[in-house]
């Protein structure tokens, strides 16, 4: 059986996602088990999940997927690069991965590898830095030396799923990985906020009290009502606010936070200080050149104790949050094969030592912090990273 990977956030898991999985298992005649790399209780935005990591999970796992592991908190909080990095990292240490499959606007993997090796190429690296230091953002300056490198095509770094593709297509190239890449064309509809198959459309829509429940896959929707009832959600980051509030006029230094330069660290620590609103704290630090969601991260990071320490070394774990029968075969043959432990379960941690202990720790503290902003006061108890295992189907 060919396995394939597929590094998600699900936030939530609309029907373009369903699509997703099983398009990936048509283009591979249909014999294949489906890995998620999926982030946890914080996002790549900058943000709270809308649904707790294990009910994502679950939903993932009755909408197609066979095995949901963790992207742990520093690199879920990180660039799309870091994101994107570590991801395809796990894959390719799980040592059972035949394919990496993306969603792009392209829908081409050769248009996309060309890209892949044209921006990382030196000349690439040169101009980007040139642009950096003429005040633009990386996104920006990226996106002038792809047209200077690539000319006219170069319209394909204008897309955000093709970005992260490329970005994909770099790591598996940096770890000298043998997964192949595959990509699942993603149809204007598919993304666009006006038919509603947008995560991004879909939050809002939950923020302002309605049910979108139409364009999400049913078993999904099954999870997330259940979640609602139980009061779990759906979870928006001003839920929290205070605490984060708290947290940040209470930071001693900002200087260590992944993305802290040019003295971006201290106009965060004067607003974090002045400020009463999270909001608030952003709109006076944004400047062209930092982009709202790099900001977004960098606060978080702040309140949940992240440092750019914690991103300079590849995740030390994998840690499973749902299963179902064909993915217990794949962790078997995983086990086999990886030199990484595979956290099945809360006392698994115990023979975590060094980075790995610390790193887990940190994940337990911020799911602490996360349940904080749950409706249902039964429900905020603290120590749920230590009592949760994995969803099982």
């Amino acid at each position: 059986m060919k396995t394939a990977g597929i590094i998600c956030e699900y936030n939530p898991l609309h029907l373009g996602h369903a699509g997703h999985i099983e398009k990936t298992r048509q283009a591979l005649d249909g014999d294949c088990a489906v890995i998620c790399v999926m982030s946890g209780n914080f996002v790549q935005r900058g943000d709270f999940a809308i649904f707790n990591k294990y009910a994502r999970a679950k939903a993932a796992l009755q909408c197609g997927a066979d095995l949901v592991v963790e992207l742990p908190l520093p690199y879920a909080l990180s660039s799309a690069e870091g994101f994107a990095n570590a991801g395809v990292y796990i894959l390719d240490r799980l040592g059972v991965c035949d394919y990496i499959s993306f969603g792009s606007e392209s829908g081409d993997i050769g248009t996309l590898s060309e890209a892949a090796e044209a921006i990382a190429s030196k000349k690439a690296d040169i101009l980007t830095k040139e642009w950096l230091d003429k005040g633009l953002s990386y996104a920006a300056a990226q996106q002038r030396a792809a047209d200077a490198v690539l000319g006219a095509r170069s319209e394909v770094f204008k897309y955000p799923n093709n970005l992260l593709g490329i970005e994909y297509l770099k790591a598996i190239k940096a770890y000298e990985s043998p997964m192949k890449p595959m990509t699942v064309k993603r149809s204007s509809d598919e993304h666009d906020g006006e038919t509603g198959l947008s995560s991004f459309v879909l939050r809002k829509a939950l923020m302002r009290g309605d049910k979108p429940w139409g364009v999400m896959p049913d078993a999904a929707v099954m999870v997330y009502m259940e979640e609602i009832a139980a009061g779990r959600g759906p979870v928006f980051i001003n839920q929290c606010e205070l605490a984060i509030l708290s947290r940040l006029r209470s930071a001693k230094n900002m200087s260590e936070l992944p993305g802290a330069a040019e003295g971006l660290e201290h106009r965060l620590m004067r607003y974090a200080e002045t400020e009463p609103t999270f909001e608030g704290i952003l709109e006076k630090v944004k400047t062209k050149r930092y982009t709202m969601s790099r900001l977004r991260r960098m606060l978080l990071c702040s309140c949940l104790g992240i440092t750019a320490a914690d991103t300079q070394k590849p995740p030390p774990y994998i840690k499973v949050m749902a299963v179902n029968h064909t993915g217990m075969k794949v962790l078997a043959n995983a086990r086999k094969k990886t030199r990484l432990p595979i956290i099945t379960k809360p006392a698994s941690v115990k023979s975590l030592s060094g980075r790995a202990s610390d790193l887990f720790n940190k994940e337990a503290a911020a799911t602490d912090f996360y349940v904080l902003s749950y409706k249902g006061e039964n429900n905020r108890y603290g120590g749920q990273e230590w009592r949760q295992t994995p969803w099982r189907e």
